[in-house]
């Protein structure tokens, strides 16, 4: 993953309510950020089109035509959309954000995977892709980057930008889209695409993580091409040996050159690899059978000739006639007879055993006592889809369902089975399905008052911690201290409440008190302010007799007050203007002590100070006249009564 702190578009809210946190990859189309929705109060992963790209239609509707595909499935091993739209000239669209790595990722660190690993992930990505292809939608891009591996376990594949219509004869336009590695041969020679290319792309895939790289290298990326037009995919096999020949089978059946010799849809293949699995589990080790287990065919003992001697013997005469005694033979024909017995009984032992052998080879094989495995894709399925996949293998599903919690998978649908998935059970057999009642409920505690460590190790384990913390200004809780915790609805959590376990949790923790700028100049004020990710808006001046005019006054902080905000600040305009009171017909002094309380300062006209009593008989200014605080005012004295 990459992140980049020059991006201009980390920091920036998109649409207003998008807030772009950070870069996770850079396509040819379009860049992918981690960003919070605002609104939601969840992290997202948002695709940005590339600007020098907003111009052109074609990229555009592209880009559109992206979240409409994706937006019409609903599958657990599809990458749900949630958004999309325009930004001034950007183009983006919002997905759920997967935290964990590519399955090209897996294969740079790997190389080459199991068997078992290798069959896991393309059920997962055939069961997306079937799903794809059952709403009529050819993915047309399928690669190991494509393939997303979440750290809890979930596969999925994204990138439906190159999706179209699964039409019989689904043209790509006058230049081949896709990667050139996974492009099927009649992508290459008439740049058509069905559901069938999807297939190649997955045998491609396959035969990559089977045996550590691609079927097929080249300087250039035609000679690649023409590769897959003109040659047969070889055997993982020749690879690597430990590869089975079943999924060497598997492997050439999705990667024929002639498409109609291909699986036609992806709910085939993944049939088939059901099949090819429960084969894989049931089926002996491989090599040469040891002699003494071998069934060995007994020889037949030959019945005796009528003339039977017994060598080596003296006839027994009798004393009339020298004949041979008649007890002698009656012997002698009840030995062979005996042997003959044997012989058959012998032979009949043989073809009962072959029998046996024979018809529990078939018991066991294919007939009512195979064993199928229970397949994991089961999890997170309505129940109907449960139903209808264990009765294609044969499986029997009682009416009565069970209970089980769990964080993520939505209440109603399959959790577990009894016995649990991946168990090999005869065929015939009856299963159980556990439905999800939703996450365990876990009783809350209280985080207010905790630091923001100590919250996220009681959250650890037992909730999520949602990403970002959000910060709050606070003139009461010290920096660092937990202010609030929100559930997923945004809604403030009580500690004598339950929650969801691993249900995320955001917290909201003191940023500290922000700054006092009254007193300081308009700029310095919004200066300090930008410091603490605040801005400063001056909203109005007032009159002041302690504030220098153009300092500031005055500051609103709105309460929930959060990095990205604004202040309201208020600007002094000084001391208030004073109007020049009448001042005619008062005494000097009176007129003195009048102007002296209005802050006014006071000169003679004469210049010179007459006597006290003297009359004012006007001002300059004259009165009604407006000044500013401080002003002098001129008044006019009778000298003489």
């Amino acid at each position: 993953m990459t992140t980049s702190t020059t991006d201009p578009m980390i920091g920036r809210l998109i649409d207003g309510r998008y807030r772009v946190r950070s870069r996770i990859a850079r396509g040819g189309m379009a860049t992918v950020y981690v960003a919070t929705d605002l609104r939601l109060e969840r992290r997202v992963a948002i695709k940005v089109m590339h600007a020098h790209l907003a111009d052109d239609t074609q990229f555009r509707d592209r880009f559109i035509q992206e979240a409409r595909s994706a937006a019409r499935l609903a599958h657990p091993n599809v990458v749900n959309v949630f958004d999309q739209g325009q930004d001034g000239e950007s183009a983006y669209l919002v997905m759920e954000y997967l935290r964990g790595i590519t399955l090209r990722d897996l294969l740079q660190e790997y190389e080459t995977l199991t068997p078992e690993q290798t069959m896991d992930i393309v059920e997962a990505v055939l069961s997306g892709l079937a799903a794809a292809h059952k709403a009529g939608i050819v993915h047309r891009d399928l690669k190991p980057e494509n393939v997303l591996l979440a750290d809890d376990g979930r596969i999925k594949i994204g990138d439906f930008g190159l999706a179209r219509a699964a039409t019989a004869n689904t043209a790509t336009g006058a230049a081949l889209l896709g990667t050139i590695a996974y492009l099927a041969p009649e992508l290459v020679t008439r740049g058509i695409a069905d559901t069938r290319s999807d297939i190649y792309a997955v045998g491609i895939m396959m035969y990559e993580m089977l045996a550590g790289e691609q079927p097929y290298k080249g300087e250039q990326p035609m000679q690649i091409a023409y590769q897959h037009a003109n040659d047969s995919v070889p055997t993982p096999s020749s690879k690597n040996p430990k590869v089975p020949v079943e999924l060497d089978e598997l492997v050439l059946w999705a990667t024929a050159r002639d498409p109609e010799e291909r699986p036609r849809d992806a709910r085939v293949m993944l049939e088939r690899l059901y099949e090819t699995q429960n084969l894989l589990r049931t089926s002996p080790p491989t090599g040469p059978i040891p002699a003494a287990q071998r069934t060995r065919v007994l020889p037949v003992v030959q019945a005796a000739t009528a003339e039977t001697q017994v060598l080596g013997a003296k006839p027994v005469a009798s004393s009339e006639t020298g004949a041979v005694s008649s007890g002698a033979t009656a012997s002698l024909a009840y030995e062979s007879a005996k042997r003959r017995g044997r012989g058959r009984w012998l032979l009949a032992l043989v073809l009962l055993l072959a029998a046996v052998a024979g018809g529990t080879g078939w018991y066991f094989g294919s007939g009512p006592g195979a064993q199928v495995t229970i397949p994991a894709s089961l999890e997170d399925t309505s129940v109907a889809e449960a139903r209808a996949t264990l009765s294609r293998l044969g499986i029997e599903v009682r009416e009565q369902t069970g209970e089980a919690s769990h964080p993520t998978i939505e209440v109603g649908k399959v959790v577990e089975t009894t016995p649990a998935m991946g168990t090999a059970v005869v065929k015939g057999s009856r299963v159980t399905l556990l439905l999800s009642t939703g996450p365990e409920p876990i009783q809350l505690v209280d985080f207010r008052g905790m630091t923001q460590d100590e919250a996220e190790a009681a959250i650890d384990g037992r909730w999520t911690l949602a990403d970002p913390v959000e910060r709050q200004f606070s003139g009461d809780v010290p920096q660092g201290t937990v202010i609030d915790a929100l559930g997923a609805d945004g809604k403030t959590l009580s500690d004598d409440e339950v929650y969801g376990e691993l249900q995320p949790i955001t917290l909201v923790v003191s940023a500290g008190k922000v700054p006092d700028v009254r007193g300081q100049t308009i700029e310095e004020a919004i200066a300090n302010l930008q410091k603490f990710e605040l801005t400063g808006e001056v909203v109005d001046e007032q009159y002041s007799e302690e504030v220098e005019k153009g300092r500031i006054l005055a500051m609103d902080i709105p309460d929930g007050l959060r990095p990205g905000g604004e202040v309201t600040l208020v600007a002094s305009a000084g001391p208030a203007p004073v109007t020049v009171p009448e001042l005619a017909g008062l005494t000097r002094e009176q007129a003195e002590a009048t102007l002296g309380e209005l802050g006014l300062t006071v000169s003679y006209n004469p210049i010179f100070t007459p006597f006290p009593a003297a009359e004012v008989t006007g001002s300059d200014p004259q009165a009604g006249a407006v000044v500013a605080k401080g002003s002098n005012v001129a008044i006019y004295l009778q000298l003489f009564g």
